[in-house]
């Protein structure tokens, strides 16, 4: 496509590619589709995905180390409220395709790593567990009230 709407105005291109390809799929002849910035948008969109996942578990991980690092905090029911939100957003956006690419041992590290950094009244948290102590299928599938309370958490 010699023409630089891509840079320009990425809404634009996209609602005119979607015109394009959905004249392709009427087997219509066209020249115009930009297929390599298609086929990276398709990519990005997985990813974009994939990352909101991620994102959506870390953050649940962050609320259950809260609740076990400072256990006698009057904010627990703040963090229990957050992980019933949070788990809403993942069971919207989870795909099971994307089960085997979420590192829940990574993520659980970047957890600590966070958690190491945060005082509340200026005490730190007591110190999480080495490895995570929830599996995937927990953060994804279990109720709220167990997912707040697996063993060595809360």
């Amino acid at each position: 496509m010699p023409d630089d709407l891509y840079d320009r105005d990425a809404h634009a291109w996209s609602e005119r590619q979607a015109a394009l390809l959905r004249r392709v799929a009427r087997e219509e002849r066209v020249n115009d589709v930009d297929w390599d910035h298609v086929v990276e948008e398709i990519e990005d969109v997985g990813i974009s995905e994939l990352n909101a996942v991620q994102s959506y578990l870390g953050q649940i991980l962050v609320h259950l180390l809260k609740l076990h690092g400072w256990p006698e905090l009057d904010s627990e029911q703040h963090w229990r409220a957050e992980n019933v939100a949070l788990q809403t957003g993942v069971e919207r956006r989870v795909a099971p395709s994307m089960r085997q690419r979420i590192d829940l041992a990574k993520l659980y590290d970047r957890t600590k790593r966070h958690i190491d950094l945060i005082r509340y009244g200026g005490m730190p948290a007591v110190a999480p567990l080495a490895s995570c102590p929830v599996t995937l299928d927990q953060l994804l599938t279990a109720s709220v009230e167990d997912l707040h309370a697996p063993p060595g958490i809360a």
